[in-house]
C-alpha cells in the first residue's frame, strides 16, 4: 500500500514539476510502468528498495551503455557497488540518465572501444553517435526495465 501511494506521489510530481526536459507518465493500465517521450521505465516490486532496472531498447553509442541497452550508472545498482537508496526517485533517476547521456563517464565504460574513442578521437566518436541516432533514434530514445 505505501509503494503504491508512493508511485502515485511521484508520477503526480513527475506531472506538474517535472525535471527540465523529461516528461513522464504511466503506460497503459499499469501503474508501475512509466513512459517518457525518451524514456520507458517499468518499476520492479522491489522499489522504492531496490532500484528500477532499466536498459534502452534504442540502439545508443556511448561508452556507459552497452549493445543490450543497459546502463553503467551507480543508482542504478544495490550497494555495495552501488549508490541506491530508498530516499531516490523515478525523477533522480531520469535527470541522472539525462546528464549521463550528456556527459558520459569514460573511466567506468561498458563499451571501451567506444570509450577510447571519446577520450582520444572525439570527432569520430561523435560522427558514430550521430549517424547511430540518425538510423534508430529519429523520433524517441527508450529506456525499459528488465525483469530479471
Amino acid at each position: 500500500m505505501q509503494r503504491t501511494a508512493r508511485l502515485q506521489r511521484e508520477v503526480r510530481m513527475l506531472d506538474t514539476e517535472p525535471p527540465p526536459g523529461i516528461s513522464c507518465c504511466p503506460h497503459g493500465d499499469d501503474q508501475f510502468e512509466l513512459r517518457a517521450p525518451s524514456v520507458v521505465s517499468a518499476l520492479l516490486c522491489r522499489y522504492p528498495f531496490e532500484p528500477p532496472k532499466l536498459r534502452f531498447l534504442t540502439p545508443i553509442y556511448h561508452p556507459n551503455i552497452d549493445t543490450a541497452g543497459r546502463i553503467c550508472l551507480d543508482i542504478l545498482k544495490m550497494p555495495p557497488k552501488g549508490a541506491w537508496r530508498p530516499a531516490l526517485n523515478i525523477s533522480t533517476v531520469l535527470s541522472s540518465i539525462q546528464l549521463l547521456m550528456a556527459e558520459p563517464n569514460p573511466d567506468d565504460p561498458l563499451m571501451t572501444e567506444i570509450s577510447a574513442e571519446y577520450k582520444y578521437n572525439r570527432e569520430v566518436f561523435f560522427d558514430k553517435a550521430r549517424m547511430l541516432t540518425k538510423k534508430h533514434a529519429v523520433d524517441e530514445i527508450k529506456v525499459r526495465t528488465v525483469h530479471l
